[in-house]
């Protein structure tokens, strides 16, 4: 098979390049044919003379975004790409800071055999970030769950046939949230555990404000679902206050109505004609190997 890994990164080629070092070790073992393609999201960091040096990988490519964008539309912008121009079949995206762990690469190639030709998601069940990230993600997930009845478990880290990567590229929802996107496209998933590792270098770089954009990205892709579940809310919750009407029985009318216009608002991301000719924000393609 022809796997392609699909690695988005911003100012950290470093840990990029450990992570390159360390798929190259793995896939001596696995006995496929695998490439690296590192987004390279408008970096203002210089890119380290020797980086991604592999003597296993079949190839390694830099796509060079002309300015920064942001984590799902260079999942997005590599997907289109790879589509169009490679011949692949499978494509793998993943984190280049660590978090994602290259070990399980090997758990889904060996999902396969249970699972052909079927679209394989690492399901988060340990995470290595602090106690408030934490809840904050549990709340994330709830939410998720109460407005749009999917409950979404993993993140960038999946396995993807070209079935899948063909719906994904043809669907407006990837240009704002992957996994959003994939849940809504694909309703039969394939899941392994996947642990989430520590970073290689620095810290994280999804500060509170980037995970509720997340957050929110995500549940804007079932925008439908939400605005009937949100009206449902709110005539139910509404009918229970009636005979107790005050400034804070009418804080969570407000919340939902708040809730309700952001939804809308991030929904508005999902630009079809913007992803179609996401290409052209591609500056140049580098060669490594």
């Amino acid at each position: 098979m022809k796997i392609k890994i699909l690695i988005p990164i911003y100012n950290d080629w470093q840990s990029a390049d450990k992570l390159i070092n360390k798929i190259d070790n793995l896939v001596k073992e696995i006995n496929h044919e695998f490439s690296v393609v590192i987004v390279n999201d408008g970096s203002s960091e210089i890119k380290p003379d020797g980086f991604g040096f592999s003597e296993n990988l079949h190839s390694v490519q830099i796509l060079n975004i002309k300015k920064n964008m942001g984590h799902a539309r260079c999942i997005a912008t590599g997907l289109k790409h790879i589509f169009q121009n490679d011949e692949f079949d499978y494509i793998i995206p993943m984190d280049g800071d660590g978090e994602d762990r290259p070990e399980e690469i090997k758990i889904f190639i060996d999902n396969l055999s249970y699972n052909p030709d079927t679209t394989i998601v690492g399901e988060r069940v340990k995470r290595s970030e602090g106690i408030v990230f934490k809840l904050s993600y549990i709340i994330h997930k709830l939410i998720t769950f109460i407005f749009t009845g999917k409950s979404i478990k993993f993140g960038n880290y999946t396995f993807l046939p070209k079935k899948t990567v063909e719906k994904l590229i043809n669907d407006k929802s990837t240009w704002s949230s992957f996994s959003g996107a994939l849940s809504k496209l694909e309703k039969n998933l394939a899941t392994i555990p996947s642990e989430r590792g520590a970073r290689y270098f620095g810290p994280s770089k999804m500060n509170f404000l980037n995970l509720v954009k997340h957050s929110l990205s995500i549940i804007a892709v079932f925008k439908a679902s939400v605005i009937i579940r949100s009206i449902a809310f709110y005539a139910i919750y509404l009918i229970l206050i009636s005979n107790n009407l005050s400034v804070i029985t009418c804080v969570p009318l407000a919340l939902i109505v708040i809730f309700g216009i952001l939804i809308v608002k991030i929904s508005g991301r999902e630009n079809i004609d913007e992803f179609n000719s996401c290409l052209n924000n591609i500056d140049s393609v580098d060669t490594i190997k």
